[in-house]
């Protein structure tokens, strides 16, 4: 008996391991894209100068409370924001609301380091803000009036806050959208007050959804270099810069994305725990749309300027003032450096889209139909390069393309004579490689959500009509789910154009994007130099907010 048992075993785990072409590329795309995370951890523990003695006494404690105050502080604002606007735009109607319902999403095209170029740019001493106030009370200089300090991290803390809002605002719009008005309307006539019905009620359910939407804009903020480093906020990000590229030291800025990644699965568990207990079901016969109160017009007034404060100072400003240079500045549109890193900007995207979707295709289709369990354990890993920063990825993708660049080239030399010099590390290889690594995960979702759609028989009947695995992918998968293969382009398309940390740590000599060229011309204060290719990235990132207006209707 136990004999046949442990024969059963054996060919139960030779099939769960049973190998197929498409089993083998499912596993060596998910090898691929986990090796810079294995990378950053490698070089962590094992570094050639282990300085975190130093870092501990110096520096380390700075970077980790600027980084915890900045993530905490967004979270709690963003997710005040972006739940009391669904909250207003679904339940109440008031004027504007179908405007600002779409509107409130704008913000998600204004990147976070254009968003603090154009308001230090307004806000600052030589600023027309402050420049306004000077000539309309006579004050000669900053000694005559109290202004706040613009580049600090109060100041951060609120760009960060008003261009992540949006995330929580989605999912929780979606969230109370989803609820049926039944239970708001028992609770109310239970005798709870609207505010009671909506905090006892409406919003524990909305609760899984508002707490993916903090979880995600705690990681951006923790992502965040270019306003951080714009307002002279040193956090772990900025760090790994330092420590890289000014100390010379890779193990220790390797030991300090360890700390950047140990917060993001910290964050990633604490929100799967938080909800642990949490089950919500709602059967779709009984479930209505919640009917929306009609404000009165003062007080609909009023909540509409509300409303559209976030759009304001997240959206409105950085884009006109942007706009404001854009169109001023003589010869800006046909500058040479301009248009180049714009051509480079739209090429590399295109091939880190390509790239991407391409490789997440072949890894749900190979999960779908390979008969081996360990693509279906490694490719829920393989997206955690979503939630790992820009710089952490950099710095992992770097050593290992190095390595393979040194090897390559004194292999071509040892048999041709030849020496062709780096082939990946000098180019934009690396940059394209970390932009797929990086929104890999964009990519697998929209597929793998695509084709759970469609039963598994079609594939089954395709096979059975002679079809061959690549064949039904290309004859029958493909067709179904182009929709959701273009979106997938179009969004890992715009994320990469808008890359700052990666594309500054990972870019040959030479090589400008747009969100590069915004950088240096920033850094120099020439806010007219960036506001051309800050117009671009802003353009660009109304594709995506066009994509998932159009998608969460």
């Amino acid at each position: 008996m136990n004999m046949e048992r442990s024969l059963h075993l054996k060919k139960n785990l030779k099939h769960q391991f049973n190998w197929d072409r498409w089993g083998i590329f499912a596993v060596l795309i998910s090898t691929l894209v986990l090796l810079p995370i294995a990378t950053v951890v490698w070089m962590a523990f094992f570094p050639v100068e282990n300085i975190w003695p130093h870092l501990f006494a110096t520096s380390l404690p700075r970077y980790l409370s600027n980084s915890l105050i900045i993530m905490v502080s967004v979270a709690i604002i963003s997710s005040f924001v972006g739940t009391w606007c669904a909250w207003m735009i679904v339940t109440k109607d008031f004027p504007l609301r179908r405007i600002l319902e779409w509107v409130l999403l704008f913000p998600l095209a204004i990147p976070a380091y254009i968003g603090a170029y154009s308001f230090v740019d307004f806000w600052e001493y030589a600023g027309p803000a402050q420049t306004a106030l000077r000539d309309f009370f006579g004050w000669a200089n900053s000694k005559d009036y109290y202004f706040p300090q613009v580049r600090s991290i109060g100041a951060a803390i609120f760009v960060i806050s008003m261009s992540l809002y949006p995330y929580v605002y989605l999912l929780a719009r979606a969230a109370f959208r989803d609820q049926s008005s039944r239970t708001f309307e028992v609770s109310r006539a239970l005798g709870a007050s609207p505010l009671r019905a909506f905090w006892l009620v409406s919003l524990p359910l909305a609760r899984p959804a508002i707490a993916i939407g903090t979880a995600l804009v705690m990681m951006e903020a923790l992502n965040d270099f270019g306003a951080v480093e714009f307002f002279a906020v040193q956090t772990l990000t900025t760090g790994i810069f330092t420590v890289w590229l000014e100390a010379s030291n890779v193990g220790g800025a390797a030991q300090i994305a360890i700390v950047i990644f140990i917060l993001v699965i910290l964050l990633v568990v604490l929100e799967r725990f938080s909800r642990r207990k949490m089950r919500v079901h709602q059967r779709d016969n009984q479930s209505i749309i919640p009917t929306r109160d009609i404000l009165p017009f003062w007080k609909g007034i009023f909540v509409a300027k509300l409303c559209s404060l976030p759009i304001l100072f997240g959206f409105i400003m950085p884009f006109s003032i942007m706009l404001h240079h854009a169109v001023n500045v003589e010869g800006l549109w046909t500058n040479t450096t301009f248009l180049r890193a714009t051509w480079t900007s739209l090429w590399v995207g295109s091939f880190a889209a390509i790239f991407t979707v391409g490789a997440a295709l072949v890894l749900v289709f190979g999960i779908r139909s390979s008969n081996s369990i360990l693509p279906k354990i490694m490719a829920p890993i393989a997206t955690i390069g979503y939630a790992a920063p820009g710089a952490v990825l950099a710095l992992g993708i770097l050593l290992p393309m190095a390595y393979f660049d040194r090897f390559l080239a004194d292999m071509v030399e040892s048999f041709s004579g030849i020496n062709i010099g780096l082939l990946l590390t000098g180019s934009a290889s690396a940059v394209i490689f970390a932009y797929s690594v990086r929104f890999f995960a964009l990519a697998f979702g929209s597929i793998d959500s695509a084709m759970g759609r469609f039963s598994p028989n079609i594939g089954h009947a395709a096979r059975s009509l002679g079809m061959n695995p690549s064949r039904a992918l290309s004859r029958v998968h493909v067709p179904m789910i182009w929709s959701s293969i273009l979106i997938a382009l179009l969004l890992v398309f715009v994320d990469s154009i808008k890359e700052l940390p990666a594309t500054l740590l990972l870019r040959p000599f030479g090589f400008e994007t747009l969100s590069t060229q915004i950088y240096n011309s920033a850094s120099l204060e020439n806010i007219e130099g960036a506001s051309g290719a800050s117009i671009i990235v802003i353009l660009v990132g109304m594709i995506a907010v066009a994509i998932i207006a159009r998608a969460s209707r």
